[in-house]
């Protein structure tokens, strides 16, 4: 996922955190998932975000205050409108 992308997604789905900490962490939580890591776990994630241990990512997936829904369902919407085909399925 090019860099534009990436902020186009992260663009429709930052509303859905109440705050600018989970916002700014989720962007690079996402950008850690296109990246080409051998590995992707909390560990390796949080160290390409320049963090020094998983705690921030982990506190983001378990306690942050964010519309789970809601960004499945964007993600979801911008993955059909910009890499689906109009046959597939």
């Amino acid at each position: 996922m090019v860099m534009g992308q990436l902020d186009r997604v992260h663009d429709r789905i930052a509303g859905r955190f109440r705050r600018s900490e989970p916002r700014g962490r989720a962007r690079e939580y996402v950008s850690g998932l296109v990246a080409g890591l051998e590995r992707k776990n909390g560990w390796t994630l949080a160290e390409q975000s320049g963090e020094v241990s998983p705690d921030g990512m982990q506190r983001l997936l378990r306690w942050a205050d964010w519309d789970i829904d809601g960004v499945r369902d964007d993600v979801r919407d911008y993955v059909v409108e910009h890499l689906g085909e109009p046959g597939g399925v």
